[in-house]
């Protein structure tokens, strides 16, 4: 097995990587060192259960270079299968990880989405966390997919940039098929789906406290914040991934791979 082939936990037909920060961060740092393109998904209960719903969104998420363990849910589950090192990989604290390395090592960034402005709201906050941190540039796309003028217009301008590290802050499922379409398109190396990142980065979202994420509730304190928008996400989808989870591990039913 090579420095970028990890094992994965098979969740509902999601591969999961059995992985923590450390982890994480050295596989970042060597397909950035070595120009591996492949694109990054932090996914959690959402994610793995949009997989449910769509096929070809799941062969997406186990396509990747990395499916990164969200949510405490996934943690646990793979500690159960036998994975005691499995950790938290939290968009936005492997954001704040991969920026303070970049920093040392010299790898640039670009940022992509975000509602108007935040983009640059995040650029001048990690510029301000990170002084020596090369970010090439930001983009807020708009809310529909992008046109063929856009389109090539993005393409010159990673191509003029060439950035090492393209951040991707859009929801779940969208970003994740932003890079897959992407990704052969545009001269850059790993491309990072960091969802809420650019909103919790900004302080546009309220982060939960670590106690909170440490107990898998953190699900709780984003219903918490925006209920109109997120209730379907978490109580519809949260109980019905217990279910399926509950016939997995007990042998009910077989999820394989969406390969």
């Amino acid at each position: 097995m090579s420095a970028l082939e990890l094992p994965r936990v098979n969740i509902l037909g999601v591969g999961v990587s059995a992985i923590n920060m450390r982890t994480a961060l050295r596989t970042v740092r060597i397909a950035t060192e070595t120009r591996r393109q492949g694109y990054i998904c932090v996914t959690g209960v959402h994610g793995i259960m949009e997989s449910r719903r769509d096929i070809h969104f799941g062969r997406l998420l186990n396509a990747s270079l990395l499916t990164t363990p969200d949510g405490m849910p996934t943690v646990w589950l793979g500690r159960w299968h036998g994975y005691k090192d499995m950790d938290r990989v939290y968009g936005p604290d492997l954001m704040l990880d991969v920026c303070a390395m970049s920093e040392r090592l010299g790898f640039t960034q670009f940022l992509y989405g975000g509602r108007a402005g935040v983009a640059e709201k995040l650029q001048a906050s990690l510029q301000r966390r990170f002084p020596l941190l090369r970010i090439v540039g930001c983009y807020t796309p708009p809310f529909r997919p992008l046109d063929g003028e856009e389109e090539a217009a993005l393409t010159d301008r990673i191509a003029a940039l060439r950035p090492d590290i393209l951040w991707v802050g859009l929801s779940t499922p969208k970003q994740e098929r932003f890079m897959a379409e992407f990704l052969p398109k545009l001269d850059v190396t790993l491309m990072v789906g960091v969802g809420a990142a650019f909103d919790i980065l900004t302080g546009e979202v309220r982060d939960a406290p670590r106690w909170i994420k440490r107990a898998g509730l953190q699900w709780l304190h984003r219903l918490s914040q925006e209920p109109f928008r997120l209730w379907k996400r978490y109580l519809l989808n949260n109980p019905r991934f217990l279910w399926h989870v509950s016939l997995q591990l007990a042998g009910l039913r077989s999820y394989r791979d969406l390969d």
